[in-house]
């Protein structure tokens, strides 16, 4: 669970800052570099680029890779004031809040999470299990590339991520017999 705790008068809540695509880990090191230099770490906690563990399958190969799940978007916990939101706003590279507009003032509010929000993207990044991006279709044409039906064509009848498999259609004397093969076994025509 995400303490949600007080600082002085005000709360601390997490917050969505909009960044240019790309740019995320920069403007992480920069609002980093900005709360030490600012004496605001009293009001600034934590800066996360949410991220998550991706195995990704090219050329017959796996490959483990970091994926951005917010491309463009930064997460961070602070005690909303005009000092603090100044620093992050003014944060090279940060183009804004994600805010609505408050009715009252006419001008843009930023919009903290809910904590069960915060918690569910924290649990994704810290999963163990990391997703498998394989780049396979169903209806898709594929070779088969390793083990008893090598250079056999076939089309994806079923793709199971979750298992690391992919079910093909392959002809064998004039009938369609489906295979499981590992994704590695199969590469893309």
């Amino acid at each position: 669970m995400i303490p949600m705790s007080t600082t002085g008068e005000k709360e601390t809540r997490w917050y969505i800052i909009h960044t240019y695509s790309g740019q995320e880990e920069r403007v992480k090191k920069n609002l980093e570099q900005r709360v030490a230099t600012m004496d605001v770490k009293d009001r600034i906690f934590r800066i996360v680029v949410p991220t998550e563990e991706e195995i990704e399958i090219r050329e017959g190969k796996r490959r483990s890779v970091r994926r951005k799940v917010f491309p463009g978007y930064i997460l961070i916990q602070m005690a909303m004031d005009d000092s603090s939101w100044h620093v992050v706003r003014n944060t090279p590279g940060v183009t804004g809040f994600v805010s609505a507009e408050d009715e009252r003032e006419r001008r843009p509010k930023p919009v903290p999470l809910e904590e069960h929000e915060v918690e569910a993207i924290l649990k994704q990044m810290e999963s163990e299990a990391p997703r498998v991006k394989v780049g396979l279709t169903m209806g898709q044409s594929v070779r088969i590339t390793d083990g008893p039906f090598t250079d056999f064509m076939g089309v994806v009848d079923q793709v199971m991520s979750d298992r690391g498999k992919v079910r093909i259609l392959v002809s064998f004397f004039g009938r369609e017999t489906p295979v499981e093969l590992d994704f590695l076994q199969v590469e893309k025509l």
